[in-house]
């Protein structure tokens, strides 16, 4: 049996709208070229036709890494006798050994002279932070959803983001070909999940591809499946907006992302919202209240296949990385050295579990790691948030203790296993729920659950959620 937590039933009623995974794709190729231009009218603005910026997201194990990884295999980035493991994307340790994806990551392919941009995020609402800070590089997003589970609870964080930027959103029902798919039932589920969310009527109206990522293919129909991803690639250039750029206008790009390299030092990862950027040249890095420095761009680099690859310049709208501001920080804008101006910072939720983390005053204190000083500690701590907007640090009571807030006990353990490997020795508290008043009420964070679990522990289940206050408000048997 299936035991699900989910949020009570909507009031708005179903609209009378029909998908568009019937479409035949001749149709909406005669409709795109057919209608105007969206930059058609304005005079600053105008659109890249050869560049396309997207987001895959999902909720964990859903196949957002192993699609990419046949997205890679298909644009030819690999020879045909180069051995390639699996979930090239997941390049750390960690995510390795775990099987899931902590880190955005930036990858391109080009298909019929179209170079797209991909962002591989991770699908743990822990590491929902990551998510949310790439969000504003792209112009759509590609939302994976399994063929028997459909929309989950992280399904439902990451488009309700996507939503609220005001993004294209090609759905892709993956893993087709299990043997209890039921791909009209999930289809069925997400356009119900668009309306929850407020969806325009353009959002609600999305194009469905299915697929099966793993073997690498993919069509507009359940039952007819092409022989590579050709139908999704299509649907990527039809559906997804061009980016809007202003190529005349003054320099502006905000960091959303930064890289450590010995050799380089700090990289700093965004999308070009104006201008042209050039290897070189100085520029402004503008923070949103208005303090502002000069710096020089040392290297300039662009994403092509699976690597960074060196140019001399960088037009508006793709995604680039730079070299030689070692102080930039993510949430900066580099911006023209005359006239530039900062883009809007970027905003991330509150943290929801607080930690203490205090230097080690066992017997055994030294044994195992080589930093032990709160001194290695304050700073190891506060180096994390340079690049892990989710988390924040404070001091504790005492000179020796430092309170670190995250989006849950997984965001925190990946910290603290990556402390313990590079040599760090502490000790942690307990984890804390984080509450805050608001308008003099009080409240908690809470999250949204789907457990599946077999008939006879059912009981227990429900009692268990029923200490930590859990309100269960669906059950039903799984088949």
């Amino acid at each position: 049996g299936r035991c699900f937590l989910l949020r009570p039933p909507h009031s708005r009623c179903r609209r009378p709208r029909s998908l568009r995974a019937s479409a035949s794709l001749e149709q909406e190729v005669k409709e795109r070229a057919d209608s105007p231009s969206p930059s058609a009218g304005t005079s600053s603005q105008a659109t890249r036709r050869d560049v396309r910026n997207i987001a895959i997201v999902a909720h964990v194990d859903h196949g957002k890494t192993t699609l990419v990884d046949s997205m890679l295999r298909q644009s030819k980035v690999f020879r045909d006798n180069q051995v390639v493991q699996e979930r090239i994307m997941d390049s750390n340790d960690l995510e390795r050994e775990r099987g899931i994806t902590i880190l955005s990551k930036n990858t391109s392919i080009t298909y019929k002279g179209t170079k797209i941009n991909i962002i591989d995020t991770p699908g743990h609402s822990d590491f929902g932070g990551e998510v949310e800070r790439v969000l504003n590089m792209v112009e759509g997003i590609l939302l994976v959803v399994d063929s028997v589970e459909g929309p989950m609870p992280q399904t439902r964080f990451v488009l309700k983001k996507a939503l609220e930027f005001g993004h294209a959103v090609v759905v892709v029902v993956n893993k087709v070909d299990r043997p209890i798919a039921r791909p009209e039932f999930v289809v069925n589920s997400t356009f119900e999940l668009f309306i929850e969310l407020n969806a325009t009527d353009e959002q609600c109206d999305f194009q469905t591809v299915y697929a099966i990522g793993l073997k690498g293919k993919a069509g507009i129909s359940a039952d007819n499946l092409a022989d590579d991803l050709g139908p999704l690639f299509e649907a990527i250039l039809r559906c997804i907006p061009e980016p809007r750029i202003e190529k005349d206008g003054a320099l502006q790009m905000l960091v959303t992302s930064t890289e450590y390299d010995e050799h380089k030092g700090r990289i700093a990862i965004g999308r070009l919202h104006a201008g042209e950027l050039k290897r070189g040249m100085e520029v402004k890095v503008c923070t949103p209240d208005d303090a502002c420095r000069i710096g020089k761009i040392g290297e300039l680099f662009v994403y092509e296949n699976f690597g960074r690859v060196p140019v001399e310049s960088v037009s508006a709208g793709d995604i680039c990385a730079v070299c030689g501001i070692n102080d930039i920080m993510i949430g900066e804008t580099i911006a023209d050295k005359v006239s530039g101006t900062a883009l809007p910072t970027i905003k991330i939720e509150e943290p929801t579990v607080r930690m203490s983390f205090s230097i080690n005053t066992s017997p055994f204190v030294g044994k195992e790691g080589k930093f032990v000083t709160s001194r290695n500690l304050r700073d190891r701590l506060y180096r994390e948030l340079e690049r892990n907007l989710a988390m924040k640090v404070e001091d504790g009571e005492t000179a020796d203790t430092f309170l670190v807030s995250g989006r849950g006990t997984l965001h925190l353990t990946i910290l603290i296993e990556n402390m313990r490997r590079e040599g760090y020795e502490f000790m942690i508290g307990p984890p804390k729920v984080i509450n805050k008043t608001v308008n003099g009420k009080l409240l908690e964070p809470y999250e949204i659950a789907a457990i599946e679990v077999p008939e006879e522990y059912m009981g227990s289940v429900v009692e268990l959620l029923g200490k930590r206050r859990g309100q269960m408000l669906d059950m039903e048997a799984s088949g």
